[in-house]
C-alpha cells in the first residue's frame, strides 16, 4: 500500500469524528451556529408571510378562509413533516438531509415570489413547510447529544436567541418590503438566508452527527403512518374551517374522520413498536412523565403562540388599520426584548426548576393578551409596542426551558424521537391555533355585525379581536396546570 493511501479505518472525512479532530472543542458550537442559520431561514419563512396576507387577498381576491390557508397550508406540511426527520437523518446523514431541506426552502420562495395563481403561491408555502419541518427538530437533538448537561441551556439559549431574530426582524423587513414592493418581496427574503446556511453547512455539518449513523438500506419509511398523521391533520383543520360553514353535519363528519385518523395512528405506532419496527412516533417516550407533560404544554403553548402569530398582524393592519411597515416596527422592539430575555433565562434553565420557568412564562403570555384587550383605535403606538415585548418576555421564559424539562432524563436513543414528537405536537397545535383564530374571529366578527375588509363598525371589530385575545389568554392559563408536572430541571 502507497503512503499516500487512506488508512483503512480512517474516518470519513466530513464524518463528526473527523470535524471534531479538524476543528477541535469549538466544533460543536460551529455546528450550531451552521444548523441555527438553516433553521433562521426556515422561523422566518414560516413568519414573515403573515405581513403579506392583505395583499395576497386583495392580488387573488380570497377570503377570509382562503387566504388562511397560505399560513396553515405551511403549517400542516411543517407539521408532518417533522415525524420524519429521525428517519431522514439516519437514512442519509445529517448532511444531506440538511442540504436538502436548504434546497427545496429556498426553490419553494423563488416559485412563490414568481407565482401568478394562489395555487401555485399554495403549493410553494406547502414545499416551505415540508423543509422547514425536517430541519426544525435537528439542532435540539445536536443539543442534546453534543453538548454537556451543564451546558446545554447555554447553547439552546444561544440558538434561539439567533433564531427569534428572524421573526423579530422578519415583520419589521417584510413590512417595508411590502410597502415597497409588493407582497411577491416576501418570499424572496429566504433566499439569501438559504444560500448562506448551505455553505455554512458544506463545512460543518457531518455526514453523521453526535450519536447519530447511517441507517441500513432495508429500513423503510412508515408510509402508512405518514398518510394517517397527514389525513389525521388535514381533517383537523378542515373540520375546524367547516365550522363556519352552515353545514355542522359536514363539520362534524370531519373532526371524527380526524379522531378516527389520530387514532388508528397511535394504534399503528403502538403495533409496530411491539414488531421492533422503527415508528414515527415512539409512544415509550410517554412513559416519562416530565416528556408527557411537557408534550401537552407545547400543544396547548403553540396554539396560542401561533394562534397570535397569525392573529396579531391582521389586527394591526385591519383592525387598528396600521400600514404593513408600522406593524414591523411595532413588533421590532418585542422581538428583541425576546432575545434579550432568552440570554438571561437559558442561564437560569441549566440550574432551575423548568416547571417554575415555563409557568411563569405562561402567567406573563396569558397576561400580555389580556392587556390587549385595553388597546382603542387612538391608543399610542407605544402602548402596542409595549403590550407587545409583555409578550415576549413571556416566551422568553417558555423558550429555552420546555424541551429542556421535558427531554432530559430520556435515554440518549430516543433524543431524536423525543424532538421530533415534541416539535410535531407543537405545531399541530399551531396549525389548529390558527385555524381557531380565524373561526373564533370570524364567528364573532358576525356576531357584531361587522368585517374586516369595511371601515365602518371599528368598535365592534375590536371587540371581537378582543375575545379572541381573552380566549388565548385561558389556553396560557390551562397549560400552566400541565407545566406543574415538568419535574425538575434535570435527571442525570
Amino acid at each position: 500500500m502507497s503512503a499516500s493511501a487512506p488508512e483503512p479505518n480512517a474516518p470519513h472525512p466530513h464524518s463528526g469524528e473527523a470535524l471534531r479532530a479538524r476543528y477541535g472543542e469549538r466544533y460543536r458550537w460551529l455546528l450550531l451556529m451552521a444548523v441555527m442559520m438553516g433553521t433562521v431561514a426556515s422561523v422566518m419563512s414560516s413568519t414573515v408571510v403573515n405581513v403579506a396576507i392583505p395583499g395576497l387577498s386583495h392580488q387573488f381576491a380570497l377570503g377570509q378562509e382562503r387566504a388562511q390557508w397560505v399560513t396553515s397550508g405551511f403549517m400542516v406540511a411543517m407539521t408532518v413533516s417533522m415525524l420524519t426527520t429521525p428517519w431522514l437523518l439516519a437514512r442519509f446523514g445529517y448532511r444531506a438531509t440538511y442540504a436538502g431541506c436548504m434546497w427545496l426552502l429556498m426553490a419553494g420562495g423563488i416559485v412563490g415570489g414568481f407565482a401568478q395563481s394562489f395555487n401555485l403561491v399554495l403549493a410553494a408555502r406547502v414545499a416551505e413547510g415540508l423543509a422547514a419541518g425536517v430541519v426544525q427538530p435537528i439542532p435540539a437533538i445536536i443539543i442534546m447529544r453534543a453538548f454537556q448537561p451543564h451546558e446545554q441551556g447555554r447553547a439552546l439559549g444561544l440558538f434561539t436567541t439567533g433564531v427569534v431574530l428572524a421573526p423579530a426582524l422578519g415583520p419589521s423587513i417584510g413590512g417595508i418590503l411590502v410597502d415597497w414592493f409588493g407582497w411577491r418581496s416576501i418570499f424572496f427574503m429566504v433566499v439569501p438566508f438559504c444560500l448562506g446556511s448551505l455553505w455554512m453547512g458544506r463545512r460543518y455539518v457531518p455526514t453523521t452527527a453526535p450519536g447519530g449513523a447511517l441507517a441500513t438500506r432495508s429500513e423503510s419509511l412508515d408510509w402508512l403512518g405518514l398518510v394517517l398523521g397527514t389525513l389525521g391533520t388535514l381533517s383537523l383543520l378542515d373540520g375546524l374551517v367547516s365550522v363556519r360553514s352552515e353545514t355542522p353535519l359536514h363539520a362534524a363528519s370531519v373532526l371524527a374522520f380526524a379522531a378516527a385518523c389520530f387514532g388508528a395512528f397511535v394504534w399503528w405506532q403502538a403495533r409496530r413498536t411491539r414488531l421492533g419496527q422503527a415508528p414515527l412516533m415512539n409512544l415509550h417516550l410517554f412513559r416519562w412523565r416530565p416528556f408527557a407533560m411537557g408534550s401537552l404544554v407545547a400543544a396547548i403553548y403553540g396554539t396560542a403562540l401561533f394562534g397570535s402569530t397569525y392573529l396579531l398582524p391582521v389586527y394591526m393592519q385591519m383592525g387598528l388599520g396600521l400600514s404593513a411597515s408600522t406593524v414591523g416596527s411595532v413588533m421590532l422592539p418585542a422581538g428583541l426584548i425576546l432575545a434579550g430575555t432568552i440570554a438571561l433565562v437559558s442561564r437560569w434553565a441549566d440550574r432551575l426548576p423548568a416547571n417554575g420557568l415555563v409557568s411563569i412564562g405562561l402567567a406573563i403570555l396569558a397576561l400580555s393578551f389580556s392587556m390587549m384587550v385595553t388597546i382603542g383605535p387612538s391608543a399610542s403606538l407605544w402602548l402596542l409596542i409595549a403590550y407587545s415585548a409583555v409578550g415576549r418576555i413571556g416566551l422568553g421564559f417558555i423558550l429555552p426551558s420546555l424541551n429542556l424539562g421535558a427531554m432530559r432524563g430520556l435515554e440518549n436513543d430516543l433524543i431524536s424521537q423525543a424532538s421530533s414528537v415534541i416539535n410535531f405536537l407543537r405545531m399541530l397545535g399551531g396549525a389548529a391555533g390558527v385555524s381557531l383564530c380565524g373561526i373564533v374571529l370570524e364567528w364573532r366578527l358576525a356576531a357584531y355585525g361587522a368585517s374586516l375588509t369595511s371601515g365602518e363598525n371599528v368598535a365592534a371589530r375590536l371587540a371581537a379581536f378582543n375575545e379572541v385575545f381573552l380566549m388565548l389568554a385561558a389556553l396560557c392559563a390551562l397549560a400552566m396546570l400541565a407545566a406543574r408536572s415538568l419535574g425538575p430541571h434535570s435527571r442525570a
